[in-house]
């Protein structure tokens, strides 16, 4: 193995000094000065087509891709402006539908809780003036009874004592004798049934 690598750094020694001693005798023609004005024409040549070909054809296509490109930005910065304020109008809009729809929601509302206390109160002021006329009615009745009802028992008593005294006398008594016994005791309880 040593071997092999000693004779291997031997032979590309060899090969190395050999280029070296060529390029020595033979010399670099670009450095000749016999050369340069062929050099200096095909130089000249060479750059001034690359220049024609790049000026007259391969930049106009890019300055215009370039420009196509541009212009294609500028139109889709133009559209998504547009549509952003676009965009802002209908939510402007959307926000007045809402709040015009809230307003109007709020004011049925509003209407409808009016039309039901106005139908409340007027059905309770009607109950109160049916209720208020029974309570009248009921007052006269009671009235007019506690007046008719003394003359009623009275003529009761009148009838059912001349009866009785009829049944244990078996005579006939007079009925103004009976009723002035009944109206002498019903005005010494008058104030005791009737309160007054």
């Amino acid at each position: 193995m040593i071997k092999k690598i000693f004779f291997q750094s031997i032979f590309f020694n060899f090969f190395f000094v050999k280029e070296v001693f060529t390029a020595e005798s033979g010399g670099m023609p670009q450095l000749n000065p016999e050369f340069w004005i062929s050099q200096i024409f095909w130089l000249t040549l060479t750059f001034g087509i690359l220049y024609i070909v790049l000026s007259k054809l391969i930049l106009p296509k890019i300055s215009a891709n370039l420009e196509l490109r541009k212009s294609q930005i500028q139109e889709n910065i133009e559209a998504a402006e547009k549509q952003r304020k676009n965009s802002e109008s209908k939510l402007k809009e959307y926000d007045d539908i809402i709040f015009k729809s809230k307003l109007e929601a709020k004011n049925i509302f509003k209407d409808a809780r009016e039309k039901v206390l106005k139908n409340i109160n007027s059905k309770r002021e009607t109950l109160e003036k049916q209720i208020d006329e029974e309570i009248k009615k009921a007052e006269h009745e009671i009235n007019v009874l506690k007046k008719s009802a003394p003359e009623k028992i009275n003529k009761i008593a009148i009838e059912t004592s001349s009866e009785l005294v009829k049944k244990l006398i078996g005579a006939e008594v007079n009925n103004s004798s009976i009723s002035a016994i009944v109206n002498d005791l019903t005005k010494r309880n008058r104030n005791k049934y009737y309160g007054n």
